[in-house]
């Protein structure tokens, strides 16, 4: 399964992100977890005609459902100001207020993780960036922390198994992680990376 990492901005219609990245990124899965706020909810509440709609600030409770590049189906729950819980089917127009973090679990067979912000769902299917990381490795985490405050788009590999490691090895002839690759070719480590982040040219693309 690949985790991938959906962060949304202020003003961006969740099901219609969503919708967007599932048929760009031709992603069939689920959403494992959300946090974020809404400015306005929109759903579908059972066994009703009309679709109830509601403004304030939103906190999101969960979301749920299956994902495919031609049909989001989503249900949605939130909690206004006095603490009172609405839900039902998720239709256009939930809008986030201040931010909305979305975990998605995608079919696959690998285990690779995508990080993507509302900004890149166009060109996200491919991303240029591929980092391949060790699990709790603080080099890994800096690398990983540093490209999502500047919400770059990049792959990555976590280094779970020897499969994987021979793997990347055979890749890039090296042992030593984290390891960084730019359109497939393999850069170097942490301080490599740190060189190129530095020089601004990630942002560039």
């Amino acid at each position: 399964m690949k985790t991938i990492s959906l962060k949304l901005s202020k003003g961006s219609d969740i099901k219609l992100s969503l919708a967007n990245l599932c048929k760009n990124s031709n992603i069939n899965g689920f959403v494992l977890g959300v946090v974020g706020d809404l400015s306005s909810a929109r759903f579908q509440c059972p066994n009703k005609k009309e679709k109830t709609f509601i403004e304030g600030h939103l906190e999101i409770i969960t979301l749920n459902g299956s994902l495919s590049p031609n049909l989001v189906h989503l249900h949605l729950s939130i909690s206004d100001n006095n603490c009172q819980v609405w839900g039902g089917h998720l239709e256009k127009g939930s809008i986030v207020l201040k931010g909305a973090d979305i975990l998605i679990g995608s079919f696959s067979n690998d285990n690779s993780e995508l990080f993507i912000d509302d900004k890149s769902l166009v060109s996200s299917s491919n991303p240029r960036l591929e980092i391949a990381t060790l699990p709790n490795c603080p080099w890994s985490a800096r690398i990983k922390r540093s490209l999502e405050s500047k919400k770059i788009v990049y792959k990555n590999i976590t280094v779970k198994d020897d499969t994987v490691f021979h793997k990347i090895k055979g890749l890039s002839g090296s042992s030593i992680f984290p390891q960084v690759f730019l359109n497939g070719q393999y850069i170097g480590g942490y301080t490599e990376f740190l060189s190129l982040y530095s020089s601004g040219k990630l942002l560039s693309h």
